[in-house]
């Protein structure tokens, strides 16, 4: 937070807060949760104030110059700085052990800038084939309008990255768990695979958050969110965020965000900061509901769960993360029209795309969230027609699976 009139930022959060990075860095990701990045008025308040502006007033145009031109630290727009989006930002960076973050509008508005930032026409990337179907379309769609080249990969085959690297590669792209197939990748010895090329490792974590599994740990330069999930953690707003060193955050990606705009309200950042506050307890008690619900379910259908022994991931899941985490997914031998069926039956748990709330949801991901990818990319992906996701809430985990047992029932299984 910035001064009123003149005066550094650095200095001024010091000064508010009694904060200083280089002590509060040693807290573990729970208390950055609550804890990290706090900035305080001289009012006092212990939660975190709502700025609610636009813009911002110099003491004189001399200040207001010297700001646009980096002389003088402290805000000038909105759409560039804003203290509570900045509080975000830093509990962020805390959280997952980085030097530096900035937040966006949404997740995809993250995955894009994170992305878009860094390459240009005649680079080539290399991203996993599973992958959230928004997701496929950046490599699949967007990059090529723009001469960027990208092979798709089998995320699970170590020796699939390293035969896909060309001289003109600039980037791993991928996500772990995978939405909505649930592959794990092995992040150790795919960051070292890109490192050892001169290459940068861009990693989706929105399904395990911080508290479940840091990238970073294994070697991952930049990891992206889509903080509307499991971080904000109650469907009220959207969020995204880049997580990366202090170079590429404020010299490669603040110029994209700057002048493109997928800039994060004062007001979301706000309600995603109060949901980091119960990250710990949410995302550790979904994960033993979801636990409980993919042992009634394994054996009843093709279930995938990272904490199930079934998986056929599990040992390395369960290496790189501290829970299986809330999502399962199932499959049905009767292709969409079981699934549809299963999905109708259901009375507690709600039919819809999103996941990571507090309450127990479910999709068909063929007809929802990679519904706009032709049936060959979902094929090859894993994303089957009987196949169905569910995201598992704070609700009394015999509860959701009495209203699973009851819809399985009415489909005949």
């Amino acid at each position: 937070m910035t001064e009123p009139g003149r005066g550094g930022k650095a200095s001024a959060m010091k000064k508010l807060t009694g904060q200083d990075r280089s002590i509060t860095t040693h807290w573990r990701p729970a208390t950055q949760a609550v804890r990290g990045g706090t900035v305080r008025s001289h009012f006092g308040e212990t939660s975190e104030a709502l700025f609610l502006t636009s813009g911002y007033a110099y003491d004189c145009a001399g200040d207001a110059a010297a700001r646009f031109a980096g002389e003088q630290k402290g805000m000038t727009y909105s759409r560039l700085q804003n203290p509570t989006v900045e509080m975000l930002e830093e509990r962020l960076a805390l959280m997952e052990g980085a030097e530096a973050a900035r937040c966006m509008a949404s997740g995809m508005a993250a995955m894009t800038a994170a992305l878009l930032c860094q390459l240009s026409m005649g680079d080539h990337i290399v991203a996993a084939r599973a992958a959230f179907g928004s997701c496929r379309w950046l490599t699949d769609t967007l990059l090529p309008r723009f001469g960027i080249e990208s092979t798709i990969v089998d995320g699970r085959d170590n020796d699939a990255w390293k035969a896909a690297i060309r001289p003109n590669t600039k980037l791993f792209f991928f996500e772990t768990p995978a939405n909505p197939t649930l592959d794990i990748v092995d992040l150790a010895a795919v960051c070292r695979i890109a490192k050892d090329a001169g290459l940068l490792t861009v990693v989706d974590n929105a399904f395990a958050t911080p508290l479940l599994q840091r990238p970073m740990d294994y070697g991952a330069d930049i990891v992206a969110y889509s903080a509307t999930k499991m971080m904000d953690g109650q469907g009220r707003v959207l969020a995204g965020a880049v997580c990366g060193t202090d170079a590429f955050i404020n010299n490669t990606l603040l110029a994209f965000t700057r002048n493109t705009g997928p800039t994060l309200s004062a007001f979301n950042a706000w309600v995603v900061m109060k949901g980091l506050e119960t990250l710990d307890l949410r995302i550790n008690r979904q994960s033993e509901n979801a636990m409980k619900v993919a042992q009634f379910l394994d054996g009843r259908v093709r279930t995938l769960y990272p904490g199930l022994a079934s998986h056929p991931q599990h040992e390395l899941a369960m290496k790189q993360m501290s829970a299986g985490g809330t999502i399962i997914s199932i499959f049905v031998d009767g292709g969409r029209t079981q699934a549809h069926g299963l999905l109708d039956a259901l009375e507690l748990v709600d039919i819809s795309n999103n996941i990571g709330d507090s309450r127990s949801l479910m999709t068909h991901p063929c007809s929802t969230t990679h519904a706009g990818l032709s049936a060959e990319v979902r094929a090859e992906m894993g994303v089957e027609e009987g196949m169905l996701r569910l995201n598992v809430g704070l609700e009394d985990p015999l509860d959701v699976i009495d209203d699973l047992d009851r819809a399985l029932k009415a489909v005949g299984l």
